[in-house]
C-alpha cells in the first residue's frame, strides 16, 4: 500500500527529478518517468508535462477564472453589505436570497449565474472574511450631537410616566415631509395622540400657517 504523498512533498520530487530527466538519455528518462508515475500514481502523459517542464494543459485559465469569481463575488457582497445597511455576515447570509431577488428586479444588480451561485452559497465566516478590508476603511456613522442646554431643560416623558391621563389628552407634533431641505413647498402631517388609549389621527398640510392649523385642528375634533 502506497503511502498518499502531500502537495510540498509531490513538488520537493518533481523539482529533484526534472532536471536528470531534462539532461538524461532516453532509457535514462524512461527509467526517470517509471519511478515518478510508480511513486506519485500519476498518468503517464501528465508525469512527462511535469518532468519536462510544461504546465498541464488548462491549469492557468482555471486559476485565472477562479481569481476572477472570487473578485465579482466580493464585489457584490462590498455592493449587498452596503444596501443591507453595513449588517454582520450572520444576518447578511439570513437575508441573501430576497435581497439579491429584490435587487435585480429593480435592475440595481445583474449578477452572472456562477457569481450568483457562489454569493448565496457562501458561510457567514467567508463573508465577514471577505468583508474585513472594506469594513476596515468604512467611514464610521457620525455620533449623535451633544444635548443642549435648552433640550436638556424640556423633560422627556415616557409612556410610564404619564400617570395614567384621562382620554382626551393629546400629544401634538407636526412632521415634514421635505427630505433634507427646508426650501420651498411640500406637504406637512399633523399628528395627533390620544396619550390614554394610544390612538393616533394624522391631517396633511399643505403648510405651516395658523389659520390652516385651527381648520385642521377643527378636522380633528370632528373625528373623535
Amino acid at each position: 500500500m502506497h503511502t498518499k504523498l502531500s502537495a510540498q512533498t509531490k513538488d520537493e520530487l518533481l523539482a529533484a527529478l526534472r532536471e536528470r530527466y531534462q539532461q538524461g538519455s532516453r532509457r535514462e528518462k524512461s527509467r526517470i518517468l517509471d519511478e515518478y508515475v510508480a511513486i506519485t500514481e500519476c498518468h503517464r502523459k501528465h508525469a512527462i508535462r511535469l518532468l519536462t517542464g510544461v504546465k498541464p494543459v488548462g491549469s492557468e485559465p482555471a486559476a485565472h477564472g477562479r481569481r476572477i469569481y472570487a473578485e465579482a463575488v466580493r464585489e457584490t457582497l462590498i455592493v449587498l453589505w452596503e444596501a443591507a445597511d453595513r449588517i454582520c455576515g450572520k444576518r447578511l447570509k439570513a437575508i441573501l436570497p430576497s435581497l439579491i431577488t429584490a435587487m435585480e428586479r429593480h435592475q440595481h444588480l445583474a449578477l452572472d449565474p456562477t457569481v450568483r451561485e457562489l454569493v448565496l452559497a457562501a458561510s457567514p465566516a467567508t463573508i465577514d472574511r471577505l468583508l474585513a478590508p472594506v469594513r476596515k476603511t468604512a467611514s464610521r456613522r457620525k455620533k449623535r450631537k451633544p444635548s443642549t442646554k435648552s433640550s436638556k431643560q424640556i423633560p422627556i416623558r415616557t409612556f410610564a410616566d404619564w400617570n395614567e391621563p384621562e382620554p382626551g389628552f393629546l400629544e401634538i407634533d407636526f412632521v415634514s415631509h421635505g427630505g433634507s431641505s427646508m426650501g420651498g413647498v411640500f406637504l406637512w402631517s399633523l399628528v395627533a395622540t390620544d396619550v390614554c388609549s394610544g390612538w393616533t389621527e394624522m391631517v396633511p398640510l399643505v403648510a405651516r400657517e395658523q389659520s390652516e392649523r385651527v381648520n385642521e385642528f377643527e378636522t380633528l375634533a370632528c373625528r373623535n
